[in-house]
């Protein structure tokens, strides 16, 4: 664990922002706090940033720290004052860090690339409480947290099946999804995103469908079940989301957004003439709504959030970010202050200000973004 303070001008920045708590770093002289002091002081922007190349998930825990986890550099808290960061070496179980969560007990968990670790208050913990004989044991409790499978792409051996974690408080339960187990699509079944429903229902995607469970059955959305194939595009989900309406958001590396309502499916992207045809999704044929002028698109989606406002907003790879306010869409960019191009997280804090997480972290003012760390 190394930890490292922040100039007072760095306090005084994020304590504007933020209010509660975030994360940047500062100390012990070393060859790589030189360097990076070297660059806060350029003028490429302001100081004490993130060391992480880049952010993919955020978390405000209930004491008002910050968290924030990397691409593959293990993840950072920031608690008002300073920077901490935790790797493997600290005990994590892995250095990619694609979601954080935070139980009943105030323990704060992370989902990595491989398997689950936790912070106790004091230390890195694992959990050794795991039960893989209950697969089919699946119900719903509003406390509960949920995790993908321990594998870096797919189910491990001893999880056997595709499926998810349900943490209890005491238990992580595997509980299996609903497709065949065969061991040689469990890459296909890979989970990808988790979200819950404003019902209560939980939402699982996976590279080829979207699990929604509701308590008592399953919903499954997939190819078959949209009616696509390779002429449009098949899934390639990464994200999905709930809204306050409702309304089920998928986002999709390749044909780009799904909406459904319920009852129908609307190639959203594609109709608002946001599509691409490339090497994402499978499609080998143009379909109408492509962008043929090199004008920004909708088509590589890895974030879905929801602001206080009820505007949906759509995190992509190379094309910023777009926000939907139920009538049109805009593409937030670098002339928006969003200087980073891909936006791998979207998170509403406590205060209901929107935080973007890709290349750095930013928060949205109303008007345009201001980069924090």
């Amino acid at each position: 664990m190394e930890q490292l303070m922040t100039r007072g001008q760095v306090q005084r920045a994020l304590a504007a922002v933020v209010v509660l708590a975030l994360v940047p770093a500062t100390s012990c002289t070393t060859k790589q706090d030189a360097t990076r002091s070297k660059l806060n002081d350029s003028a490429i922007g302001p100081p004490a940033r993130l060391r992480f190349k880049t952010v993919r998930s955020i978390l405000e825990d209930s004491k008002g720290n910050y968290w924030f986890g990397s691409w593959n550099e293990g993840v950072a808290r920031f608690d008002g004052e300073s920077l901490t960061y935790f790797t493997e070496e600290d005990g994590l179980s892995d250095n990619q860090i694609r979601s954080i969560h935070e139980d009943q007990n105030g323990v704060v968990w992370f989902e990595g690339g491989v398997e689950i670790s936790g912070f106790d208050g004091e230390k890195i913990i694992t959990p050794t409480n795991k039960n893989y004989t209950s697969r089919g044991d699946w119900q719903l409790s509003s406390g509960d947290l949920w995790f993908k499978e321990d594998g870096s792409s797919g189910a491990t051996d001893t999880e056997a099946q595709p499926g998810a974690y349900r943490y209890d408080g005491e238990t992580f339960t595997y509980l299996a999804y609903p497709v065949p187990s065969d061991r040689a699509q469990r890459v296909n079944y890979a989970t990808t995103g988790i979200a819950r429903g404003k019902s209560g229902r939980l939402w699982f995607a996976t590279y080829d469908a979207v699990f929604g469970y509701d308590g008592q059955s399953f919903t499954i959305i997939d190819d078959g079940s949209l009616g696509l194939n390779e002429s449009t595009g098949r899934l390639h989900v990464r994200s999905v989301l709930e809204d306050s309406k409702g309304r089920l958001w998928i986002g999709n590396n390749g044909i780009g957004v799904i909406l459904h309502d319920g009852h129908t499916a609307t190639l959203f992207t594609q109709e608002n003439g946001l599509g691409r045809l490339g090497p994402h999704g499978g499609r080998t044929v143009p379909q109408p709504g492509d962008v043929t002028d090199g004008s920004p698109s909708l088509h590589r989606v890895f974030s879905i959030g929801e602001d206080r406002d009820g505007n949906i907003w759509f995190g992509t790879v190379e094309q910023g970010a777009w926000r939907y306010d139920g009538r049109s869409l805009r593409n937030y960019t670098a002339e928006d202050g969003l200087t980073s191009k891909d936006i791998m997280g979207i998170y509403t804090d406590r205060h209901g200000d929107l935080w973007l997480a890709g290349n750095g972290v930013f928060k949205f003012n109303g008007a345009s973004f201001e980069r924090i760390l």
